[in-house]
């Protein structure tokens, strides 16, 4: 008895031979197939957050906001609005913010303006990847030192 093995083009018939060949996907690395979307909203938390974290930004918002946000604020469930203030438009590698805020009084405008694009730019980017094209900033109030306080800004430490 004579064990004979049929061959396909060159190859011998053994079960290695007959397994179809490995087919390389296209698409590359597997964390980059498919597509994140990022909301507006979520873009608007992180800025909000991170703008308040500037030594001279007293608030967020405009003075009607703030105070419609001061009574929201104080009803049982009402949850703080860390968007005050904050308008995002999102794309899909891109992000514009425009920011209105409440300086402290005493403070340099200019400087508080810089170190709020610098810290939402640096925030934004790091946590979504977008690329931040613009921060719009627009000081809608001074807070002097003798007013009464509407709403007191707690700062995340």
């Amino acid at each position: 008895m004579t064990d004979t093995t049929e061959t396909r083009g060159g190859e011998s018939d053994t079960p290695a031979a007959r397994r179809s060949p490995l087919v390389k996907r296209e698409g590359g690395d597997p964390g980059s197939r498919g597509r994140t979307t990022i909301a507006d909203g979520v873009v608007e938390k992180i800025a909000g957050l991170a703008a308040r974290d500037v030594d001279g930004v007293h608030a967020m918002g405009s003075g009607m906001s703030r105070t419609f946000g001061a009574v929201r604020d104080r009803v049982p469930g009402g949850a703080k609005s860390v968007t005050r203030g904050v308008k995002a438009e999102v794309g899909e590698v891109q992000a514009a913010l425009d920011l209105e805020i409440v300086v402290e009084y005493g403070v340099s405008i200019a400087d508080v303006a810089r170190g709020v694009r610098e810290n939402v730019i640096t925030a934004v980017e790091r946590m979504t990847g977008l690329e931040v094209v613009e921060v719009n900033i627009a000081v809608s109030d001074v807070k002097l030192p003798d007013e009464e306080e509407e709403e007191p800004e707690r700062r995340i430490q």
